[in-house]
């Protein structure tokens, strides 16, 4: 069953952050994932929740999303984000 990751990010240093855009999505790719939303528009409709840049990213299941989280192929991406940004991240199931 398809499985969702769900991240909030504040993004600090911009310039930094476009070279993390460019790292990321082929690590992405290798674990079946693909981006379903990539920051755009945000309208809070209830709620208290004040997202700053939303990305949801699909996997086939599970097991592949957190493969995706703890590889060597995202390693380096995931530190430079960590470096650039402050970042809340979830992965959440389809309700399939």
């Amino acid at each position: 069953m398809p499985a969702y990751v769900i991240v909030n990010v504040e993004v600090h240093d911009t310039a930094r952050y476009e070279t993390y855009k460019q790292m990321a999505p082929s690590s992405i790719e290798a674990f079946g994932g693909r981006y379903l939303v990539r920051g755009g528009q945000i309208d809070v409709l209830e709620g208290r929740w004040s997202p700053r840049r939303v990305v949801v990213l699909e996997f086939p299941d599970r097991a592949r999303a957190l493969q995706w989280w703890n590889s060597t192929e995202y390693e380096d991406a995931k530190a430079l984000r960590n470096e650039v940004a402050y970042s809340e991240l979830i992965v959440v199931e389809s309700a399939k």
